[in-house]
């Protein structure tokens, strides 16, 4: 019943985290765009916005999961 407790636990936090960051991004305004058109470096790789952090966090979420059911199984 413990393992239950804090599977509860986490997946609290994590929703609350997800939860929060998504609205913080909604609360920004758009940025400077600067210069002129066509002026300025190129942007170098992808952002990790909200939407990757929260799918990386689901994914982590779930990974622990499956692992706190397998060592509870015995396998």
């Amino acid at each position: 019943m413990r393992k239950h407790s804090i599977l509860k636990r986490i997946t609290l936090i994590v929703m609350i985290f997800i939860l929060s960051s998504t609205i913080s991004t909604f609360a920004q305004g758009p940025g400077d765009p600067g210069g002129g058109p066509g002026g300025g470096d190129p942007p170098v790789g992808a952002p990790l916005d909200g939407g990757a952090l929260a799918l990386l966090i689901a994914g982590a979420a779930y990974g622990i999961k499956s692992l706190y059911k397998k060592k509870g199984k015995g396998e």
